[in-house]
């Protein structure tokens, strides 16, 4: 259970190859286009509808910007963690302080769950601080051989509960874990 009784989960949803990497070492993220199909979101529209907040590295910012020019979630509360203090830009805030009081003061305040849309470095800091709730992992089927993986290797021991799994025509697997106790 995380420190609180918020209804508010963390939940990291995300994409990776079979082995585990969401990127290859220079970012190229093209291997997610092998399960692209015409008409098929894998659900994510329907959990995109229970978020109101979204938190995501500033590098995975970037990336996203650079692919589709802007950013597709400036209708919800948006953090950007970064080392590097910019103007917030609308309901884009460029966050620069402690990880876990952003979640604590997210966590204390009403609202739908924080969806964490990477990448690996803020996942790996929301899982050392024990703060994230939920995963929804969708295994796309190849093999990248290296890259940056979804889990560094000092990512502390977290039992979780396997909710549901789907398996789609395109290969892909999505996988939804809770924290076990929630």
């Amino acid at each position: 259970m995380t420190d609180n009784n918020s209804d508010r989960n963390v939940i990291v949803y995300i994409a990776m190859s079979l082995d585990g990497f969401i990127a290859k070492e220079d970012g190229d993220i093209e291997f997610l286009s092998l399960v692209e199909t015409e008409g098929e979101d894998y659900g994510y529209h329907e959990f995109i509808q229970t978020v109101d907040t979204v938190i995501v590295g500033r590098k995975t910012f970037d990336k996203i910007v650079s692919l589709v020019h802007t950013f597709p979630h400036q209708d919800k509360e948006s953090y950007i963690i970064t080392r590097t203090k910019r103007p917030d830009q609308g309901n884009i805030k460029f966050y620069t302080d402690d990880l876990k009081s952003l979640i604590d003061q997210l966590k204390a305040k009403e609202g739908k769950h924080i969806y964490c849309d990477g990448g690996a470095e803020i996942i790996h800091e929301l899982l050392q601080i024990n703060q994230v709730d939920e995963f929804y992992i969708s295994i796309i089927p190849v093999l990248l051989g290296s890259g940056i993986r979804l889990f560094k290797d000092s990512s502390p021991e977290l039992k979780l509960k396997l909710n549901r799994s789907i398996s789609f025509e395109s290969g892909l697997v999505q996988l939804h874990y809770i924290r076990r106790g929630m």
